[in-house]
């Protein structure tokens, strides 16, 4: 079963000051990321000049905004992000797949992109309703993320046509995808029992199937492009936060396992990588269900 929701301060003090906390929080990153913006939108212009450019300001840009996401969430609200697992090399181009039980996942992946250089190189696979949001949606269309209607059928079109675009710009990407798709729930995991039953799969505990055509068409298409494919493992403690209670710094401490695959270990074909990522997600739900147990990591 999925982790329970993390339940609320006992302490008065922590109670109060939360909120107020979170206030400061949210006004510190509200004002940046208006900055960051306006930057992305003076650099629009630019585009009739050099590509190149443009997508250095908005690098430049996005990477400030989601550092100091990390950098508040770690100073000002005292969120312990703990990596462990493989220590990958700095400044790879990597497709991050990761398992999604909050927005609080988000932040939880800050870190590993700011300390392996790629901060400013995030791209993400969102719902197409974030493009119309004012900041958060208009920027992260000038960062190049892909935006997805959730029917197979348009969105391929517009993925591979983005995908091309990385390969042949050469356009330096940290791509993470929470391949399941949503996040997890009880009701979704009786589903996805359901599935596994009518499939002839053995169940996952803690977690819901991938959805793997983004995933197989990701890494086909950007095979030369990559250098690896990380997969992380988010574990909470003490419960599954909101995103409220992240802003409001009642997350303790977030741990995040991570193992590397070179690319060219990867199998090739649709079919053949589907499998591949279904058997990461049993591996997966084994070290969330040690970890659930023991409280740590295996090993």
């Amino acid at each position: 079963m999925p982790l329970p929701p993390l339940p609320p301060p006992r302490a008065l003090l922590p109670r109060l000051l939360g909120p107020l906390k979170g206030a400061v929080f949210f006004t510190l990153l509200l004002a940046l990321i208006l900055a960051c913006n306006l930057a992305q939108m003076l650099s629009v212009p630019l585009l009739l000049v050099s590509r190149r450019a443009v997508r250095a300001v908005n690098r430049a840009a996005g990477g400030a905004w989601w550092a100091a996401c990390d950098l508040l969430g770690q100073h000002m609200l005292g969120v312990e992000v703990v990596l462990s697992g493989d220590d990958p090399p700095p400044r790879e181009n990597v497709l991050v797949t990761a398992n999604h039980q909050s927005m609080s996942d988000v932040p939880s992946l800050f870190r590993l992109a700011r300390r392996k250089g790629r901060i400013g190189d995030l791209k993400w696979f969102v719902k197409d309703s974030l493009k119309y949001v004012p900041g958060l949606g208009w920027g992260m269309m000038l960062l190049d993320c892909v935006f997805l209607k959730r029917d197979w059928r348009r969105d391929e079109p517009r993925v591979r046509a983005q995908l091309a675009r990385f390969r042949q710009e050469r356009i330096p990407i940290w791509t993470l995808s929470f391949a399941e798709g949503t996040r997890v729930r009880p009701k979704k995991l009786a589903e996805a029992a359901d599935y596994a039953a009518a499939k002839g799969l053995a169940p996952l505990r803690h977690l819901i199937f991938p959805r793997t055509k983004g995933f197989t068409l990701t890494v086909d298409s950007l095979r030369d492009h990559l250098d690896a494919v990380y997969d992380a493992t988010i574990g909470y403690e003490g419960g599954v936060p909101s995103v409220q209670q992240w802003c409001c710094g009642e997350v303790r401490r977030v741990r995040v396992h991570v193992r590397r695959f070179p690319i060219e270990a990867l199998p090739q074909g649709e079919e053949a990588l589907a499998e591949w990522l279904r058997a990461r997600w049993y591996e997966k739900d084994a070290l969330l269900d040690h970890f659930y147990r023991e409280g740590r990591w295996p090993g």
